[in-house]
């Protein structure tokens, strides 16, 4: 994935952002209803680590594959402000870089890369829907 995948899309009435761009060590991935780069976390887990089989997302209640209970998430720049959305741009980071780590598994790809993460959102979206439209266009961008 060495080049920039991009789409923009109307969720819960606001215009978002998706960016997937490929480095040789790590991926980033912006999300933004704000047009700037928001909140920035990075994921990682170790190499060893294996990730749950795709065929979980048929099994899985909402449909995405369970981020492993070793990630790590790293703040790398700009914070929330508030415990909240602290936890849900966190749920966010997990989620979007297992979706990375498993659509790159599927495609052969030999070394896991780190995954950094940008989120801006607006507060009065609708939480879950926002979340599961902004994950459903990732899946779109990267496979």
């Amino acid at each position: 994935m060495l080049s920039i995948h991009s789409t923009s899309v109307e969720l819960e009435g606001v215009p978002t952002e998706i960016m997937v761009q490929g480095f040789a060590d790590r991926i980033l991935v912006l999300v933004t209803q704000l047009g700037k780069v928001g909140n920035l976390i990075q994921a990682s887990i170790p190499s060893t680590t294996p990730l749950l089989s795709a065929d979980l997302d048929e099994d899985s209640t909402n449909g995405l594959p369970a981020p492993p209970a070793a990630i790590q998430l790293t703040p790398l720049l700009g914070g929330a402000s508030s415990e909240h959305l602290q936890t849900l741009h966190s749920l966010y980071a997990a989620q979007i870089a297992t979706i990375i780590w498993v659509e790159e598994a599927k495609k052969m790809a030999v070394n896991r890369r780190s995954v950094v993460v940008g989120i801006a959102l607006h507060r009065d979206a609708d939480e879950r829907n926002t979340f599961h439209g902004v994950m459903n266009h990732l899946y779109r961008l990267v496979k």
